[in-house]
């Protein structure tokens, strides 16, 4: 199976590797992911700061390298929300809970331009300690640590 995953990953936390786990899991050992990585002007628009593109990329490989995933992979720039898979032939993208209406709205984009509609899966985000999600700027506001420890309270 050919699936699609993308994000900016930085700081790279438990939800992520959630999220590209998942991915792997779903490829299996004869298939291959891609991985949509923003890039730097793109991730500009985020609320906290955000490291340079080859610094997140290096984290992205490193986290895959170490799991020892058998699929194929690849890394591609993402400079807006939907990427190539707008255009893309794939089977799967790969959500959390936050990123859900993006799929449907990768499907719709699909569907008006004669493409197949490509299966969604939606991963749970990964809870912090106090119940509330892991998230980036959580962790940049020194709430949280990359695993969801509690930071202060």
């Amino acid at each position: 199976m050919k699936v699609m995953v993308g994000g900016t990953f930085d700081p790279l936390h438990d939800g992520h590797k959630s999220l590209l786990s998942r991915s792997f899991e779903l490829a299996g050992n004869k298939g291959s992911v891609i991985i949509g990585l923003t890039t730097d002007s793109f991730a500009s628009s985020k609320t906290h700061p955000v490291r340079p593109y080859e610094q997140r990329k290096e984290g992205v490989e490193y986290f895959i390298k170490s799991r020892r995933y058998r699929s194929e992979w690849s890394i591609e720039p993402l400079s807006d929300r939907y990427g190539s898979a707008t255009r893309a032939d794939f089977d799967a993208l790969v959500v959390s809970e936050e990123t859900i209406p993006i799929a449907h709205e990768i499907n719709g984009i699909r569907r008006k331009n004669g493409l197949k509609k490509v299966d969604i899966h939606q991963i749970s985000c990964v809870l912090a300690d106090d119940g509330r999600w892991i998230s980036s700027t959580r962790i940049y506001r020194g709430e949280i640590d990359d695993h969801g420890k509690i930071l202060f309270s």
